[in-house]
């Protein structure tokens, strides 16, 4: 058994962590694009998935599950839209999606993804 890998680590959280043969993602929210509507939002989310899945030695080609905040149920259709073009044709992971008040002010969206290595 390795031990775990830590990327982007700080003294709160990691960005991801890799273990056993998995990647464990953060939690990703627009952190530029935080005031921006939600289909920009979701592009920068799904851009900084990616370089997270990257650093860890993957991508979203190996998702096994994803978690999805929204904070709006009406941009529930186009998080489907948005997610299903980011996924390219990749096969979908499990997911669970939840309407949540998010910790910033003006983030819509936050996305957690688990990925095998």
């Amino acid at each position: 058994m390795s031990d775990p890998k830590y990327i982007e680590s700080g003294p709160i959280m990691s960005q991801a962590v890799t273990y056993n043969g998995t990647a464990y993602l953060a939690g990703q929210v627009a952190i530029d694009s935080r005031e921006a509507d939600f289909a920009t939002q979701a592009a920068e989310i799904f851009k900084r998935i990616d370089t997270q899945l990257a650093a860890a030695g993957t991508d979203k080609s190996r998702l096994l599950a994803a978690t999805v905040w929204i904070t709006d149920l009406a941009n529930f259709a186009a998080f489907n839209e948005a997610w299903t073009a980011w996924l390219d044709g990749n096969p979908a992971p499990s997911r669970a999606t939840v309407r949540a008040d998010l910790v910033l002010p003006g983030l819509l969206l936050e996305i957690q993804v688990t990925a095998a290595l």
